[in-house]
């Protein structure tokens, strides 16, 4: 097996379908997704997904993945793309440099294989465009809705063509709610040296467009300043910019204020279900997590079509980020059945190009060629008792 290609899913929490599923997508094998009838149908067209499933990403790529999953079978069950079946190539790997070359030389190998899609990872998706840029010419796969939060460091060169919202306008939807009942200083806190880094600048921008003062908090593994300390104590409302995981134990470690309550905002990489597993937050918190598609108990067609399809497919509850792996999926094959010429790496990322507003089943996708409009976003608590609100 290559060295970045392999996978830690708990199988006891997917049971044996997925399981077996994941087993074929360490290979690129066809995942479940199967033409059900082939018809009238010839060659079947491939489409491929690369997960990183980094301990920060598991949970996300594990969800997403399987909302994908379910979506393409779905489509196969309808009948396909154009009257042709779907081949859905899933490569997981270890969110390792390596990983994401092994996964893409296996892509690039397949010849009926017309696009990427739904890749999970900032990392995986800047490595595939990295190597893309190197191949040889013809070889460009566009790269369709990618769940990456740093979506405006991508040249439309790039060929990566984004859907969800990312750190910018998840911050900025979030903190606007707090600016607008009169909060004016927030405390912010990253899960690793590198995250902050990399999120820093777009969190600094998006709070001083909204007149808000950031305190920063300790960061892990790092001897902290007497300012920083402060804040720790005293930030009534933390924005956590990182996976659950971190978020678990930054709660944790998080020191009660006397009297009062604590509010942590969190982006759509925490899985608010999963940290509810972990055992949640402490008594005197509560995570409020913003989310990139219409909340679960929302009446959209597309949410109504996810919940049928993992249902049928998967036993397991949905989730925001599968919800997201579904529609990823589901815009993709929009883009496809769309198309008037052949279906071809080239024509596939010209169309691409000239993308205009896509209706993903009551799920609005507005954009106007590479650039990508606007985004839904939209905000889930999970309160200090457990409950999931929204």
């Amino acid at each position: 097996m290559p060295s970045g290609l392999r996978s830690s899913l708990s199988i006891s929490r997917r049971g044996l379908l997925h399981a077996a599923s994941s087993a074929l997508a360490l290979w690129g094998l066809p995942s479940a997704a199967q033409p059900r009838s082939p018809g009238t149908d010839t060659t079947p067209i491939a489409v491929a997904q690369v997960v990183d499933m980094s301990p920060n990403l598991q949970d996300v790529g594990r969800d997403f993945l399987a909302g994908s999953q379910a979506a393409w079978q779905s489509i196969n069950a309808a009948g396909g793309v154009q009257g042709r079946p779907v081949r859905h190539l899933s490569f997981v790997t270890d969110g390792s440099a390596q990983g994401t070359r092994d996964a893409w030389q296996r892509i690039e190998a397949t010849a009926n294989c017309v696009v990427l899609s739904g890749c999970v990872g900032d990392a995986a998706t800047r490595t595939l465009a990295e190597l893309q840029a190197k191949s040889p010419g013809g070889a460009t796969l566009a790269q369709v809705a990618p769940w990456v939060q740093a979506e405006d460091t991508y040249p439309d060169s790039s060929a990566v063509f984004g859907i969800f919202p990312g750190y910018r306008e998840q911050m900025a939807h979030a903190l606007s709610s707090l600016s607008s009942v009169g909060v004016r200083e927030i405390g912010v806190a990253f899960s690793h040296a590198r995250q902050r880094d990399a999120a820093l600048p777009a969190v600094e921008q998006a709070a001083a467009t909204l007149g808000l003062k950031l305190r920063s908090l300790p960061a892990p593994g790092q001897a902290p300043s007497s300012a920083e300390r402060q804040a720790e104590q005293t930030q009534a409302i933390v924005l956590f910019v990182g996976g659950t995981p971190e978020l678990h134990a930054f709660a944790q470690r998080l020191p009660a204020q006397p009297g009062g309550h604590r509010y942590i905002i969190t982006l759509a990489d925490v899985n608010l279900q999963v940290l509810g597993q972990m055992g949640g937050v402490p008594r005197h918190s509560s995570v409020i997590a913003t989310q990139a598609v219409p909340l679960l108990t929302s009446s959209t067609g597309v949410v109504r079509a996810y919940r049928q399809a993992l249902a049928r497919y998967y036993d397991e509850p949905p989730s925001p980020q599968g919800l997201a792996g579904f529609v990823a999926a589901r815009y993709t094959a929009a883009v496809l059945s769309g198309m008037r010429t052949g279906i071809t790496r080239a024509s596939v990322l010209q169309a691409l190009r000239e993308r205009k507003d896509t209706d993903v089943d009551g799920f609005m996708v507005r954009c106007e060629g590479a650039e990508r409009r606007s985004g839904y976003v939209t905000q889930t608590m999970l309160s200090a008792d457990g409950r999931l609100i929204g």
